[in-house]
């Protein structure tokens, strides 16, 4: 067929016309669709864009633009139209099964990113290039993507589909009980302390076991494996994870159940990873595993932004990644569209220091830009009010407040530039990874909603047994405790038996009341809507009849559950099948800079680390 190489050069040129807009650095990053791929992302490179570009030129045309694959019933005619509509810049999108080379189902396709708000902004990208394709898509959390493949096989490992997501909240309170059983001090082994360890071991894969037998003879790390060990316990008892269990869970699922790895294996023929440079050990091993078949892995990242090693994270990832895959190819996008040339220079004079990097230049076409001011204060007030003065100098000028962000390394740092904000008259808000969802009311009735979808959730049933006041005491909710512990039951079942316990018979009225109450919720929850079910727990537990007794001071209370009502009815609305176990998962994953709104005029304080994230 003579036609032929005039085919293959009309499909490449149609290809490089849907993607004219980037440059070429970014095009050969989304042209390239077989085998591994490192791209290097400079800040403000476009890499949102290079991810979003490469998935829809997977989705249209998968292997096309390096392909010599020819459709089995091309004509000269289907050659001739597509010349024509190249001649006239005409779309030729119906045409896809003639252009298309093996194209993936976009279902076949998980992206992960570090925070929901990418996600988010990767799959609203997606859908306006695609439409519905956009949305099936899996573009998630390493969390949120652990989650969901654990809500359908976790029972392969002793859990029940309705596990329960402990925030860090949790794990504290969960903690301390486990340091009271153990009869270990507070002040010699501090809660966050025990936390980070029991994370670390996690991140690392070391179970309980494997962490018991690796500390040996030291008296200190031994009793922190006895309190990991008794943790792990008590979270299987009430059928919940944390956040490191997701992931840890999830290997181990993999690792145990050859099955279930292979369905993932064989459902993902392409992977990509943005910030490959933040993952930790077990991030790499889950991506690792999932790759296997198909190795169809592309990792973006920069390993000068490499900045979360405190939590876990190893820049060897991305440094060893051409060893781990020796046929992989590397992409520098180097072209900055964010910054001035003066602000590029800086950065590379102060990070060429570096002694483990890749190595990569950043330029940009911005121009050279305003020099950078260095201001140098007294103290750390001095500081905040030049800071405030200038914010209101710059808007006196025709700025507006939320052109201003404030980037500090501690939380504690915050303070100052608070009070001199407000003393200045400066709207601002504070993103610190803290949520909305840490008000107590809102905690309450998520401890609710999270006992209703999980009824061994002992963690969350402490919370609200007595929230509002019920006459149950310290002391019988301890025995009841201490019963469930000793049978292996949930707290919930102990206390819709109480009689039949004689410590708990003097209470025992008050402890079924509030189980039978709880039940009732239960077996409402499958069978009407969820805005209503939230509307009966704030009623019939007797939440907001204590809140409307409260008078003026708990007005903000109720406003907040009014908002929390208000991201109910958001769900339900932006999920096909809305259900009680997706709202609280969701909620449990998402964090203020998820909620930041751009729209509103105000400044913006941060951590450095909540500004990468």
């Amino acid at each position: 067929m003579p036609f032929t190489a005039d085919f293959l050069n009309y499909r490449k040129r149609i290809i490089e016309r849907d993607f004219s807009f980037m440059n070429d650095k970014q095009r050969e990053a989304v042209f390239c669709t077989q085998g591994p791929l490192l791209i290097l992302a400079g800040a403000g490179s476009g890499k949102t864009t290079v991810l979003v570009n490469r998935i829809a030129n997977l989705i249209k045309y998968g292997n096309a633009y390096n392909s010599t694959e020819l459709p089995y019933d091309l004509s000269e005619n289907d050659v001739n139209e597509i010349k024509h509509r190249l001649d006239l810049n005409q779309s030729c999108d119906d045409m896809l099964n003639l252009l298309s080379v093996n194209p993936p189902k976009p279902w076949q396709i998980l992206a992960i990113t570090f925070t929901n708000k990418a996600a988010g902004e990767l799959k609203d990208r997606l859908c306006k290039m695609l439409g519905q394709d956009g949305n099936d898509v899996w573009a998630a959390t390493f969390h949120a993507t652990c989650a969901r493949m654990l809500r359908r096989d976790c029972d392969r490992l002793g859990y029940s589909s309705h596990f329960a997501v402990y925030d860090t909240a949790d794990q504290k309170r969960l903690i301390k009980e486990c340091l009271k059983k153990l009869n270990l001090d507070e002040k010699k082994f501090p809660i966050k302390a025990v936390m980070n360890e029991i994370s670390r071991a996690k991140d690392s894969l070391i179970s309980p076991k494997q962490y018991a037998d690796k500390v040996g003879s030291d008296f200190r790390l031994k009793k922190i494996a006895e309190a990991y060990s008794l943790y792990q316990q008590m979270l299987k008892q009430t059928n919940a994870m944390d956040f490191d269990d997701l992931l840890y869970n999830t290997v181990r699922l993999f690792e145990q159940n050859e099955d279930i790895l292979e369905y993932y294996q064989r459902r993902f023929r392409y992977i990509l990873v943005d910030e490959y440079q933040d993952t930790n050990h077990v991030q790499y091993k889950f991506i690792s595993m999932l790759a296997q078949k198909h190795r169809n892995l592309c990792v973006v990242g920069d390993d000068d932004q490499s900045i979360y090693k405190f939590r876990g994270a190893t820049i060897e990832n991305i440094l060893s990644f051409e060893h781990q895959y020796t046929d992989a190819k590397v992409i520098r996008l180097e072209q900055n569209y964010r910054s001035t040339q003066t602000i590029l220079d800086a950065a590379n004079t102060v990070i060429k220091k570096n002694t483990e990097r890749k190595g990569k230049n950043l330029w940009t076409d911005n121009g050279k830009g305003e020099n950078i001011i260095l201001h140098c204060a007294d103290n750390e007030q001095e500081e905040a009010k030049y800071i405030a003065e200038k914010i209101l100098d710059n808007v006196d000028k025709g700025s507006k407040y939320s052109d201003h962000a404030v980037l500090y390394r501690l939380n504690a740092q915050a303070s100052a530039l608070e009070r001199a904000m407000v003393k200045s008259g400066v709207p601002y808000r504070i993103l610190a990874g803290l949520r909305f969802y840490e008000h107590k009311e809102i905690k309450d009735i998520l401890a609710y909603l999270g006992v209703i979808n999980n009824p061994s959730d002992n963690t969350r049933l402490l919370r609200i047994i007595n929230e509002p006041k019920r006459g149950i005491g310290d002391a019988t909710v301890a025995n009841a405790l201490e019963i469930a512990y000793s049978l292996g039951l949930s707290l919930f079942e102990v206390i819709s038996t109480a009689d039949q316990y004689d410590i708990l018979k003097r209470s025992s009225n008050k402890l079924k009341q509030f189980a039978v109450m709880m039940q009732e919720l239960i077996d409402e929850a499958d069978e009407i809507g969820l805005h209503e079910l939230y509307e009966k727990v704030l009623n019939k537990t007797g939440y907001m009849e204590m809140l409307q007794s409260q008078g003026d001071e708990a007005l903000s209370r109720i406003d907040n559950l009014n908002e929390f009502a208000s991201s109910i009815v958001t769900y339900e609305q932006e999920n096909e099948q809305p259900d009680l176990a997706g709202f609280l998962e969701e909620i449990s994953l998402m964090t203020d800079v998820d909620n930041y709104d751009k729209s509103a005029d105000a400044v913006v304080l941060m951590t450095k680390h909540a500004a990468k994230g």
